[in-house]
């Protein structure tokens, strides 16, 4: 019996019990979930490691848990970022980029060319761009954090730093910002635009995209993802990819090696089942 948890500002509508469970429950393995909601200045890890087996870290604390540490994997070392750890050798992993590209992947949207706009550089909005980059998309960048999206850049460099947007066409847009979630339900991300100013995005940006994605998974139907579905275009929401992180996670934690097939499977059982 594995004891987990998933560690955030607000997870109290966090999909990841229940998904875990399903996970380990195809594999035979029982666990207890625990869904632990921190206040921003707050946040500490040394009791979660002498709580927990393993945990799963989400907004914003994926950069927060770095110091705490002794030690990065895979991913996680690359990104900067982390959402996965082990307790007992205080390890960190990273499973945002596979997961993303996973979930794009299932969904049947090819990235390699792709004029990519990204908004937001933090934990996940890292793990995105370099994942996109990796997998040959045209990548480009607004973070509303100007220093944040310098460091970034220097760290990655494979992608176009944006201070503004440009009123021209991207064929995919990918809200990292959380923006839509939480206490901003209803908004979307607020962004300078080309001419000066700032604006929230809307029918201007996306009316000029082909596919709009959301990391945010609750609500499923975010204002970013309704305004593009209003205007014809394809969605994909964060849900698949919670799904693919948790399966990926799962598979470090048992020492397992990852199956695309068999995630996919799963992933298909776990929406028949419960969504």
């Amino acid at each position: 019996m594995l004891k987990l948890a998933v560690v955030g500002k607000d997870v109290s509508a966090s999909q990841s019990p229940q998904i875990h469970a399903f996970v380990l429950g195809k594999w035979g393995v029982g666990c207890s979930y625990e869904k632990v909601s921190v206040p921003y200045g707050a946040f500490c890890a040394e009791d979660l490691f002498s709580r927990f087996d393993a945990f799963n870290v989400t907004i914003p604390f994926k950069t927060k848990i770095l110091p705490f540490l002794r030690a990065l994997e895979g991913d996680a070392r690359v990104f900067g970022a982390v959402n996965t750890v082990v307790s007992a050798t205080r390890t960190g992993y990273n499973t945002d980029g596979r997961g993303f590209l996973l979930m794009l992947g299932n969904a049947g949207v090819d990235v390699k060319g792709v004029r990519t706009l990204v908004l937001g550089a933090g934990g996940a909005g890292r793990s995105c761009i370099r994942m996109l980059a990796d997998a040959g998309a045209e990548v480009f960048v607004y973070e509303r954090d100007p220093e944040r999206l310098r460091a970034v850049h220097r760290e990655f460099g494979d992608f176009t730093p944006l201070a503004e947007i440009p009123r021209t066409a991207f064929g995919l847009v990918v809200n990292c910002t959380g923006i839509g979630m939480h206490d901003t339900v209803g908004q979307t991300p607020e962004v300078r635009v080309a001419g000066g100013g700032t604006e929230r995005v809307g029918t201007e940006l996306l009316s000029r995209a082909d596919v709009a994605v959301d990391l945010i998974y609750e609500p499923a139907r975010s204002r970013f993802l309704g305004i593009a579905e209003e205007l014809g275009k394809r969605t994909v929401n964060g849900s698949a990819m919670l799904f693919y992180q948790a399966y990926l996670a799962d598979c470090i934690y048992l020492g397992r090696t990852p199956d695309p097939a068999e995630a996919k499977r799963f992933w298909e059982e776990y929406k028949e089942e419960t969504l």
